[in-house]
C-alpha cells in the first residue's frame, strides 16, 4: 500500500469495497450483515513494523507468554533491566513497538518498559480479537512481569488500562492517550462507516454480549473511570479524526484524580512521538 501523508484532520476511511460488501449483505438478510460486521470488527490489521521501531523490537526481550483466561499466547517485550517498570498497552491494530519513543525517554530516566503484541495483533497468534482479551492480557502480564508503578495506555489500550485498574490492576499511576469512551458510541461510528441502518449496532452489541458474556457498555471508559481513586493523566488531542476530543473530555470528567493535556494538530498516532507530550508525561510520572 502506498504511504500516504499523515493528515490529522482526517479519519482513516473503510474501503469502498468492504462498504459495498456490507450492504449487500445487508440486502440479503439482517444476521448475515450482523455477522460481517462483527468480523470486521474484530480483526485489527497487522501492520509490517516501521524501521523507527527497529531499535526497540531488536534490543527487547520477548517471549511469549501464555494467557489462560482467554487460551491464547502474545509475544511480551522487556525493554531496560530496571526494577521501576511501566506497562504500555498500544491500540487497535498497534504492535508493543509503538510507543517507542515514550519507551527510550522512560529508558533515560531509570525506569524499564514491559509492552506486547495483543491477541491478533504484531507477531501473537490469532486473527481475531476484543477489549476484554486485552485487559486479560494486561493482567496476566501484571502477575508474571509486574509489580508496575505506572500504566500507559494509547487508544483502545487507554480504554483497556483504566478497565484493567477497575478490575485491580495496582499501579500508582496512569496515562492515557487518545483514548476511545462509550462503547456504544464506538459501534455506532463504526456502522455508520460501513453505511448501514443504526439498528445493525444493536445487533452487533447484542451479539458480543451473547458470544463473549460480557456487558459492553461495562467496558465504556468513563464507567471505569468512576472507580479509580489513583492519579490519571488524560491526554488527547483536539484535532483527533478517529477518536473525537470529546472522548478524553468525558473520561476527565469522571475522573476522582484527573489531570488533562489537550494538544492541537497531532491527530491520534502522531501524539505517541510529540517531544511536548512525552515531556508532559514524564513531569506527571514524577510528581509526588
Amino acid at each position: 500500500m502506498a504511504k500516504k501523508a499523515i493528515n490529522p484532520t482526517k479519519s482513516l476511511k473503510i474501503p469502498q469495497i468492504i462498504i459495498i460488501s456490507a450492504k449487500i449483505c445487508a440486502f440479503i438478510s439482517t444476521k448475515l450483515v450482523t455477522k460481517f460486521a462483527a468480523r470486521l470488527f474484530t480483526s485489527p490489521i497487522k501492520h509490517k513494523v516501521p524501521k523507527r521501531e527497529f531499535e526497540m523490537d531488536r534490543k527487547s526481550t520477548q517471549k511469549n507468554v501464555y494467557i489462560p483466561e482467554i487460551d491464547k499466547s502474545i509475544v511480551t517485550y522487556e525493554y531496560g533491566n530496571t526494577n521501576r517498570k511501566i506497562l504500555l498497552v498500544h491500540g487497535w491494530s498497534g504492535r508493543g513497538t509503538q510507543l517507542f519513543k515514550i519507551a527510550d525517554e522512560l529508558l533515560l530516566n531509570g525506569y524499564s518498559t514491559v509492552s506486547f503484541d495483543a491477541p491478533a495483533h504484531g507477531k501473537s497468534e490469532g486473527k481475531t480479537t476484543i477489549m476484554s482479551e486485552f485487559i486479560a492480557s494486561i493482567l496476566e502480564i501484571e502477575k508474571q512481569f509486574g509489580p508496575f508503578e505506572i500504566a500507559i495506555g494509547h487508544s483502545l489500550g487507554g480504554m483497556s488500562v483504566l478497565n484493567a485498574i477497575k478490575d485491580r490492576l495496582e499501579v500508582n499511576k496512569a496515562v492515557i492517550i487518545g483514548s476511545g469512551d462509550i462503547v456504544e458510541d464506538i459501534l455506532d461510528e463504526f456502522i455508520f462507516k460501513l453505511g448501514l441502518k443504526k439498528e445493525i449496532s444493536n445487533n452487533l452489541r447484542n451479539l458480543f454480549e451473547e458470544k463473549y458474556h460480557v456487558k459492553m457498555d461495562d467496558f465504556s471508559a468513563y464507567s471505569a473511570a468512576q472507580k479509580i481513586e489513583i492519579p490519571v493523566l488524560v491526554i488527547h488531542d483536539n484535532n483527533d479524526p478517529e477518536v473525537p476530543v470529546k472522548a478524553g473530555i468525558h473520561i476527565h470528567e469522571n475522573l476522582q484524580n484527573g489531570y488533562l493535556f489537550l494538544t492541537e494538530g497531532l491527530g491520534h498516532r502522531k501524539i505517541l512521538g510529540n517531544q511536548n507530550v512525552i515531556k508532559k508525561i514524564l513531569e506527571f510520572i514524577k510528581i509526588n
